[in-house]
């Protein structure tokens, strides 16, 4: 089901199939809905004339003009969508000129779902970032969240899109949470969730404190560093 604050996408593809597979996709990835599927430059502007949408995926290749063509002129009408291009184009020149054009991504044809699910939870984190940043480290956290980690970004058995939820869900957490608290909510188990939140430890993105109950050992509770000023960060 699809939530009020979640990120509305659009699909843009000239093939029927490639393009039910796209929103399918999207469709899987929580905190996205697909909200149309155009099959062509025309049919996009229109789509986009009576529907708010926050990302498009984007095929290059349309029966109607190029991608690109199109989404200069979304921003010469004003359009401020963010685009994901889901092309097989591979001209770095196009590359560019994209970039320039607000693209934020490029899965390159053909895929298999978890590349473009690991796209859309960084971008997720990316457009998550808000208010103003403490510092330097911080503006280059949020950047670095659209770039694919190399394989020794990350430590072995940690996956990028797990992390991106996780960190999602810490940082929506005013209060902070547990391994077993942040565990339920990205349905992974407390253990894994745990691996994932000392990470963020390690790399200074969270603080970690004991959480005294009525019996037993205290519990670790995390909170996400908002600033250079708390915790580690």
């Amino acid at each position: 089901m699809s939530g009020a604050g979640d990120i509305r996408v659009l699909v843009v593809e000239d093939d029927p199939v490639a393009a039910d597979a796209h929103a399918l996709y999207a469709g899987r990835v929580a905190g996205f809905t697909v909200v149309g599927v155009a099959h062509s430059r025309a049919a996009a502007v229109r789509l986009l004339e009576r529907t708010a949408v926050d990302l498009i995926l984007l095929d290059l290749y349309l029966p109607d003009g190029h991608g690109l063509q199109l989404l200069r002129s979304l921003r010469a009408a004003g359009h401020q969508a963010d685009v994901i291009a889901v092309t097989s184009a591979r001209d770095l020149a196009v590359v560019r000129e994209g970039v320039s054009l607000g693209v934020v991504q490029y899965v390159l044809k053909p895929f298999a779902f978890g590349t473009l699910r690991d796209r859309l939870a960084r971008y997720a984190e990316f457009r998550a970032a808000a208010g103003e940043a403490s510092g330097q480290d911080e503006v280059d956290r949020a950047l670095a969240a659209l770039r694919a980690p190399r394989p020794a970004d990350l430590p072995k058995g940690l996956s990028a899109p797990t992390l991106a939820a996780v960190t999602r869900t810490l940082r929506a957490s005013a209060g902070g949470l547990t391994a077993t608290g942040a565990g339920e909510a990205v349905g992974i188990s407390r253990i894994t969730a745990r691996r994932y939140l000392e990470h963020l430890v390690d790399t200074g993105r969270a603080e970690r404190s004991p959480q005294y109950g009525q019996v037993g050992r205290p519990e670790l509770h995390y909170r996400w560093v908002s600033s250079a000023g708390a915790g580690t960060g």
